[in-house]
């Protein structure tokens, strides 16, 4: 027998529900609302006056209602530690692809027991701050073995799984960069392809060239997997040009760019991800979401979350900072960072309440989403559903 549980008394609710959006209402925010679920699914909204009678209730108290964050960039599967190279940077040293050899090493050495543990550990942290949907990516490993056992543990956490063995070139093909091509598009992909939903690439100076990045989608591609694109982010380069001409989901980063570029988005389905936390952890330059928006371009925000650059599963943080420094107001903030997300992993169940949508529903402790940006560094999530189980409270919530 499937139970059915209202929340009621919402102060205000964010569906991003399209047929509620408008202009003049970019969130579909309804107040003194309520939602009704039945099982995994959100069956009902609308005025709490008006919901229908439910086997249980969940009084809201006022508060705000949001769609479950979706996380569409991080990197999860790794060992180590690399705060001192944190420090060094904030003493001056700027950052550089390099850094992540010194994680493939310490990811190399660990158990899967290991990772799998770090892993479940930072998407439980994710989840007590809102986020219901994570993608992971490998590329920690950069051997066969290496690469396929991170996707094996990525897949039993989450659908979301993404194969970067393009994330640097391996230590072991330092002098034999389009060797290493070679296996990331032959054997490495043979074995990792059944443990992924997505392609990805690390398109930079450093990292991998317009060629060779194109080279790994196309296989990728060949073998089912639908492309994203580590673009843009330390100068201007070919990644988002790329991205968009082979239809990848979304182009990441997205910090230096052309008009082309935001033209290329615009008139595109690949969406602008921006990670926020990468530029603030390495004291780099933030993107221009207004630029983006104003063109017409679909953005979403994700938390980057990885041990050198960007070691956050915050995405309330990432909205404060997008705020403050990117141009985004908060409703377009949040949206990016639910609606967006969604549709950077092509999903239309999740980042949006609506009936049908699965029931991921993030309560905050205030009266408006807008206090995510207003009160930045304070933990302000009340409870938590994902697929309708309350997974996350505050004791007080519910």
């Amino acid at each position: 027998m499937t139970v059915s549980t209202a929340i009621t008394d919402i102060g205000s609710l964010i569906t991003n529900d399209p047929s509620l959006t408008s202009a003049d209402n970019p969130l579909g925010l309804v107040r003194d609302a309520a939602v009704v679920i039945e099982g995994d699914r959100v069956v009902w909204t609308g005025a709490t006056s008006k919901a229908p009678p439910t086997d249980n209730r969940v009084d809201a108290g006022g508060r705000a209602l949001l769609p479950g964050f979706v996380d569409s960039h991080a990197h999860l599967v790794f060992a180590g530690d690399r705060g001192p190279e944190f420090a060094a940077r904030m003493s001056g040293r700027p950052y550089s692809a390099g850094g992540i050899r010194t994680t493939v090493a310490a990811t190399r050495a660990a158990s899967d027991a290991e990772l799998d543990g770090n892993l479940a550990r930072l998407i439980a942290e994710a989840r007590r701050q809102g986020t219901t949907t994570v993608e992971t990516k490998s590329g920690y490993g950069l051997t066969v073995e290496d690469e396929a056992r991170a996707l094996r543990i990525a897949a039993e956490r989450t659908p979301e799984t993404t194969y970067l063995g393009a994330h640097v070139v391996a230590p072991e093909y330092a002098g034999d960069p389009a060797g290493y091509v070679d296996l990331v598009t032959g054997p490495m992909l043979d074995a990792c392809a059944p443990y992924a939903r997505w392609v990805d690439v690390f398109c930079e100076r450093g990292a991998f060239d317009g060629d060779q990045a194109r080279a790994v989608l196309d296989a990728g591609r060949a073998r089912g997997l639908t492309p994203r694109v580590h673009a843009n982010q330390l100068g201007h380069g070919p990644g988002v040009l790329l991205a968009v001409e082979l239809g990848a989901a979304s182009a990441d980063h997205c910090t230096y760019l052309t008009d082309a570029d935001v033209d290329a988005l615009a008139s595109g389905d690949t969406v602008a991800t921006l990670l926020p936390g990468a530029e603030f952890s390495t004291r780099a330059t933030y993107p221009d979401a207004r630029r983006l928006l104003d063109a017409g371009a679909t953005v979403a925000l994700s938390t980057d979350c990885n041990p050198g650059s960007s070691f956050t599963t915050s995405m309330p943080f990432c909205i404060a900072v997008a705020v403050r420094e990117m141009g985004m107001s908060p409703d377009e903030a949040v949206r990016a960072a639910t609606y967006g997300g969604a549709r950077a992993l092509r999903r239309t169940d999740v980042g949006t309440v609506a009936p049908g949508s699965r029931a991921d529903l993030h309560l905050i402790d205030a009266p408006s989403h807008i206090h995510l940006a207003y009160r930045p560094g304070v933990p302000l999530t009340a409870a938590v559903w994902q697929a309708g189980a309350l997974v996350s409270a505050d004791g007080a919530a519910v």
